[in-house]
């Protein structure tokens, strides 16, 4: 049993791991080689409702709309699941942070609307609060949503929306007065993307998939009761949008990319100097060594946040440590990789995925050093969180937002 988890939790792990082993052909990454997104983004919404039919799909949520277990189990799953490559990343956003979002602030009407599609996997939900101007600085959105009787009319732009191309709604943050400082001056709502108005446009990336998008909104009608939380608490309820994904994803050492023992291989598999393999040289060795001390303490650092919230509490800030490290080493690992490989580490097989495939990794990492809070935002956290050091100097704190110069 890990020392880290109370007799419960390591029983509740067990019994999921037996279950997942049980579905891993069907579901798991030998299941989606050579899958297009589409048909990926399909297989996960295939083994949602198989998860939703066992009790595995919505585990820390209250009957009865779950099983009413605990926010470590739901973490213990999504780990074990993430190893297995299963396609539940691609249902993080819709179930870990817009439908918690409608359970606690929306009306009971629209929670018996909403809610079961979305635990079945058969509706999609994406989060809309980055903009072009303002990525990091979530308080500084442009798009304007103006009041007009009992609805609202959204107009603007989001960006870096992920796999909103699939999705049927969103939650969606909107300054409705810009006389306001702009932490005041936003509101929150749900979107239906499909309804006149909205226009998704794909933005392809490094490895020729389309994860993310550019959503426009040209007078886009919003019911009122469609907005969450008060006019005005759009800030308040987008921090507290994204503190749920801190609890509810997959914690990888390996930043979600290949493992070591992959890395490993391949060294094995390269010819070296002098009849030798790559694995026998010092410097791969060392790096090996590196990689693996690295990632023991990454486990450690998940391992505490795990006996936290298996102890009640909440865990701290230790997790921006955990997601710096382990992507930027994802990246590094990568490179390494696409070193030994020589020519073949420019070839890409289609459907390869980032958790065998070197060449995708190396790609695809730059993009999760974005996602889910930037190199230089988790620097920030653990710099102002942990070593205890002042805040940055914010001049436009509490200064009206059309009065800051743009």
């Amino acid at each position: 049993m890990s020392r880290s988890l109370s007799a419960v939790d390591e029983a509740f792990r067990q019994k999921a791991v037996d279950w997942l082993d049980g579905h891993v052909a069907d579901f798991g990454l030998p299941a989606r080689e050579g899958l297009s997104l589409e048909q990926d983004v399909e297989l996960a919404r295939r083994w949602q409702k198989v998860k939703s039919e066992n009790g595995y799909a919505v585990i820390s949520w209250p009957a009865p709309w779950g099983p009413g277990g605990t926010v470590t189990q739901q973490a213990l799953f999504a780990t074990e699941e993430s190893k297995r490559g299963f396609p539940a990343g691609h249902l993080v956003i819709s179930l870990g942070m817009p439908t918690p979002m409608v359970l606690r602030y929306a009306s009971d009407e629209l929670k018996e609307r909403f809610v079961p599609p979305a635990i079945r996997g058969e509706t999609l939900w994406a989060q809309l609060f980055s903009e072009p101007a303002a990525g990091s600085d979530l308080a500084g959105l442009r798009m304007r949503a103006k009041r007009q009787g009992d609805d609202w009319v959204l107009s603007g732009q989001k960006v870096w929306t992920t796999l909103a191309q699939f999705c049927d709604y969103g939650v969606c943050v909107a300054r409705h007065d810009p006389s306001l400082p702009k932490h005041k001056g936003l509101t929150y709502f749900i979107v239906d993307l499909k309804a006149p108005g909205v226009t998704v446009r794909p933005i392809r990336q490094l490895t020729g998939e389309v994860h993310f998008n550019e959503v426009f909104f040209d007078d886009v009608v919003v019911p009122d009761a469609y907005r969450l939380g008060g006019v005005g608490d759009g800030f308040k309820l987008a921090i507290e949008t994204l503190m749920m994904e801190r609890y509810t994803a997959a914690a990888d050492e390996t930043g979600f990319g290949p493992t070591l023992a992959r890395f490993i291989e391949l060294a094995a598999e390269t010819p070296g100097v002098r009849g030798e393999t790559a694995l026998d040289d010092g410097g791969v060795r060392a790096e090996i060594a590196r990689t693996y001390a690295l990632q023991q303490g990454l486990v450690a650092i998940h391992g505490r946040a795990l006996a936290e919230m298996s102890a009640g509490r909440t865990p701290g800030p230790e997790g921006s440590i955990h997601k710096l490290a382990s992507v930027r080493h994802r990246q590094h690992l990568s490179t390494l990789a696409l070193d030994l490989l020589g020519p073949d580490g420019l070839r890409q097989a289609p459907g390869v995925n980032p958790k065998t495939d070197f060449h995708y990794s190396w790609l695809d990492a730059p993009t999760l050093r974005i996602a889910g809070g930037t190199d230089e935002v988790l620097l920030n956290t653990i710099a102002e969180k942990i070593l205890g050091l002042p805040q940055d100097h914010r001049p436009d704190k509490g200064v009206p937002f059309d009065e800051i110069p743009s």
